[in-house]
């Protein structure tokens, strides 16, 4: 049974802890190669592919002719350079989102994959957890009838790590990049809306926003969302219908954060909780991507869907004003 040859760019924290083992466990795939200049860091990822190939550079791992496919975990500003890099030496590519800045260079990132005729993705994990699924097909249904409001909300406190790259500027980092795209983007999975109207307030930071609160209009519903990088951690999506409501506890980070509910609300006091407790999203998402990458199948969560979600995003920045 073929397989696809990982490799990684770079050995951040998320990869060794989230996304090298997903890639090395999800069916289709195994990890085989690192691309970092600290030895020492590449160390801990035997612990996950003992036999794992360690690379110097990034272009060394590009140049690597067993290497399939390549994960791009860089700082965000760094995003599409090695996405678009990693797709001229003839990789399949899963880039972090944001996979891109703004939504212009989605473009381009959609051109040469077109051309190289390979997968390219960005790493949206929600759009494959089976709670997710769910509460998209519930709304679809007609479960809480007609829905009038979604809020969501997206919060964790990392002041006390100024180097993080989630507090570098010109790194592309913010609250808004880094997890506005899950508020932002499961709303419109769920829904298959777009926005018409967005305006948000945001306070800034040494250049990044460290608090945004986003307030828009859908065509047939309201929205109103707040993420933040300076506020005790906290996570929940609220779709209100004319009928019910959905609430998801542990939207975003389901395997860590709390009960996986997808609980549904209806008239009388009628709740039902279904949970989703034991599915592991990241593992989901890489064995989706093999399986698009070695049949030709398409893939769930193309990067037309990322686009729209980036141009909300750029709705946001073009449509706040700034809080003191």
């Amino acid at each position: 049974m073929a397989v696809l040859n990982w490799g990684i760019l770079g050995a951040s924290n998320f990869a060794l802890h989230h996304m090298g083992p997903a890639i090395d466990a999800a069916p289709g795939g195994r990890l085989a190669a690192i691309a970092t200049r600290a030895s020492d860091r590449a160390g801990p990822f035997r612990g996950i592919a003992p036999d794992l190939v360690v690379h110097d550079s990034y272009g060394a791992l590009l140049a690597d002719p067993g290497i399939d496919a390549v994960y791009v975990p860089l700082p965000n500003s760094m995003h599409v350079e090695w996405a678009l890099r990693a797709l001229s030496a003839g990789k399949h590519v899963l880039v972090e989102k944001p996979a891109t800045m703004k939504a212009a260079e989605f473009d381009d990132l959609i051109a040469a994959r077109d051309d190289a005729g390979r997968l390219v993705a960005e790493a949206y994990m929600i759009v494959f957890h089976p709670q997710w699924r769910r509460a998209r097909k519930l709304i679809a249904d007609g479960a809480i009838g007609r829905l009038v409001h979604v809020d969501g909300v997206f919060s964790f406190d990392n002041r006390a790590d100024p180097n993080n790259i989630r507090n570098q500027a010109e790194l592309g980092g913010g609250a808004l990049r880094d997890i506005g795209v899950y508020v932002i983007g499961a709303t419109r999975y769920v829904t298959g809306a777009e926005p018409s109207k967005v305006q948000a307030r945001i306070r800034w930071e040494a250049g990044f926003d460290a608090f945004t609160h986003i307030v828009a209009e859908f065509s047939d519903f309201t929205y109103s969302a707040v993420v933040s990088t300076r506020m005790a951690p906290a996570q929940e999506m609220m779709f209100y219908g004319e009928a019910g409501s959905i609430r998801l506890g542990a939207p975003f980070n389901a395997q860590h954060f709390g009960d996986v509910c997808v609980e549904l609300r209806q008239p009388g006091g009628r709740t039902v909780c279904e949970r989703f407790n034991g599915a592991r999203q990241y593992d989901l998402q890489v064995a989706a991507f093999n399986h698009s990458a070695l049949t030709g199948e398409d893939y769930p969560c193309p990067l037309e869907f990322s686009r729209g979600t980036q141009e909300m995003i750029d709705m946001v920045l073009a449509n706040h004003t700034s809080l003191e």
